[in-house]
């Protein structure tokens, strides 16, 4: 790699022209696919003095800005380009807004305005600015530029009216979106989904539906976006039901959208359907990147098809470390605890490096296999050797695997060191160990935690009234009880799925919203009797 970038400086007309036919540049535009490539044509460019030209100056910036280049590098190219024109400008404001560091976006955009007032921002300079202001959640600050649009007569461009809608959206000012939104002059597919997108994030999905339904041209993203929203929020029949109508309407759905179908079927716990738009991406070739296997393995070992996983797993041409992960975290969900620490073994001797999720993975195959020595080890070597600082799930995983094999003191000793703050659920796994291990004095202190963290939950009423009554304290149990009541706080019902000729059912506790809810309840009346007449 250089150690500097040589000194670009204008040169005359015939030297540009000059530059224009030489080999190098033709290579910079057509054969330069890499910061590798770039680096070599560039060293000839110094080397021969070409380098001074402005025009060559703009094509490595341009290369350099792009996702393909390195934005550091282009930084160092734009240092020594002396009057940088509007071209230059944008093209580095571009770079960095759409880089890890989009605060210097708005630097560069702040530092033309007033050291350079010969080139000032143009209409293709701003969404480049909005855009970096939506990345670092400035809304407040991103408005102030909008009022400098609005002066400039700039408004009503549609490319900058995007942009600054998707700004708003992104930080969650929903009100101002919606009025620039109504305000429009011209609507694109693209104002159309940037706010469907919007309110789906921001758990508006039944206004996004609305939206969605009144669109007149909708895109693969249009379709892509609504799924999505369905599958965040929870609502996976719906998603389901919209990409039924995706097919009915012939449109090609995208690698997003499988991806999106998987999640929803792996909740469901829908195996038939899963299995239906795995083969689907197969045969209509999608491209099976580390996102679509990482997804295929989730679906198969969260509907319980574990050896599928582990098959589409080995024939992966490509397997990120996400697929590693769900696979770990597969096996050990699936009862086969010893293949789960076994692969993580295997991860370990790969070219990856085991991450927090991987460590998750096996903890919680020790947790289900009671492997208490071997978590100790894990966690150890996650602290000490890989030095990945635990979270909350981590502890948890400890504190559950410490009291179901009966360390309850060990269990709150970890509880009460932790660095981080426990949460309800931690102080719940505890309680649910002093159940099994009839500790009444720990119960009690674990749901007066659980209790104070997250005084809605119904959970650590019901079980240290389980406690209570476990061990013939009818009283204090029903006092827990009565305790719900009082706070009127209510225990969510139980719910099930079962998948039947590839459509999935839904049961709640207690429920009458199933079309065919006589006929089950007849059954389980009939069931009831046979069971009698059977002792």
């Amino acid at each position: 790699m250089l150690p500097c970038v040589c000194s670009l400086i204008p040169s005359s007309p015939s030297i540009s022209k000059f530059i224009s036919d030489q080999p190098y540049l033709s290579m910079l535009d057509k054969n330069c696919t890499s910061m590798k490539d770039l680096q070599k044509i560039h060293a000839q460019l110094i080397k021969t003095g070409l380098a001074k030209d402005p025009i060559a100056a703009s094509r490595l910036l341009a290369f350099c800005a792009s996702p393909a280049g390195d934005i550091n590098y282009a930084c160092l190219v734009f240092n020594q380009i002396q009057n940088p024109n509007l071209f230059v400008w944008n093209t580095i404001i571009r770079g960095f807004s759409q880089s890890s560091t989009p605060q210097n976006a708005i630097s560069l955009f702040i530092e033309m305005l007033f050291t350079s007032p010969s080139t000032q921002p143009q209409r293709l300079t701003y969404p480049s600015v909005f855009k970096a202001y939506a990345q670092l959640g400035l809304a407040h600050d991103g408005a102030q530029l909008h009022g400098r649009v609005i002066k400039l007569g700039l408004e009503n461009d549609q490319f900058i009216q995007n942009t600054i809608l998707n700004m708003y959206v992104n930080c969650g000012f929903l009100s101002e979106a919606q009025r620039i939104f109504d305000g429009a002059m011209g609507f694109d597919v693209v104002t159309w989904n940037t706010m469907i997108i919007g309110l789906a994030k921001c758990g508006e999905i039944d206004k996004s539906r609305r939206l969605f339904d009144k669109m007149l041209l909708r895109n693969t993203v249009s379709w892509n976006s609504m799924i999505s929203g369905y599958v965040r929020k929870g609502r996976f029949f719906e998603a389901m039901e919209l990409f039924s109508r995706m097919q009915e309407e012939r449109i090609k759905p995208s690698e997003f959208t499988m991806v999106s179908l998987l999640n929803t079927c792996a909740c469901l716990g829908a195996l038939r359907q899963g299995e239906w738009i795995h083969d689907y991406i197969v045969q209509n070739n999608f491209e099976l990147n580390v996102i679509v296997v990482t997804a295929i393995i989730d679906m198969y070992s969260k509907c319980g098809s574990i050896d599928k996983a582990l098959q589409v797993f080995k024939s992966a041409p490509k397997k990120g470390l996400s697929c590693w992960n769900s696979l770990i975290l597969g096996l050990a969900m699936n009862g086969r605890e010893n293949e789960a620490v076994r692969l993580f073994s295997m991860l370990e001797s790969s070219n990856f490096r085991p991450d927090y999720v991987s460590f998750l993975g096996v903890l919680t195959s020790c947790n289900h296999g009671g492997m208490v020595d071997r978590a100790k080890d894990y966690f150890l070597l996650m602290t000490e050797t890989y030095k990945i600082e635990p979270s909350i799930k981590h502890y948890s995983c400890m504190v559950d695997v410490l009291g179901r094999a009966g360390l309850l003191e060990e269990a709150e000793g970890l509880i009460r060191s932790m660095p981080v703050n426990p949460d309800a659920v931690i102080w719940g796994s505890l309680l649910s160990s002093c159940m099994k291990y009839g500790n009444i004095e720990m119960a009690k202190r674990a749901a007066k935690h659980a209790n104070e963290l997250d005084p809605n939950d119904s959970s650590s009423f019901v079980l240290l009234s389980n406690v209570y009554a476990g061990y013939s304290h009818f009283e204090e149990a029903m006092e827990q009880r009565l305790s719900l009541k009082e706070k009127q706080i209510y225990k969510e019902p139980g719910c099930s799925l079962i998948e039947v000729n590839g459509e999935v059912h839904e049961f709640v506790a207690g429920g009458r919203l199933h079309p065919r809810y006589k006929e089950i309840y007849h059954a389980l009346d009939d069931l009831g009797l046979v069971l009698k007449e059977m002792g």
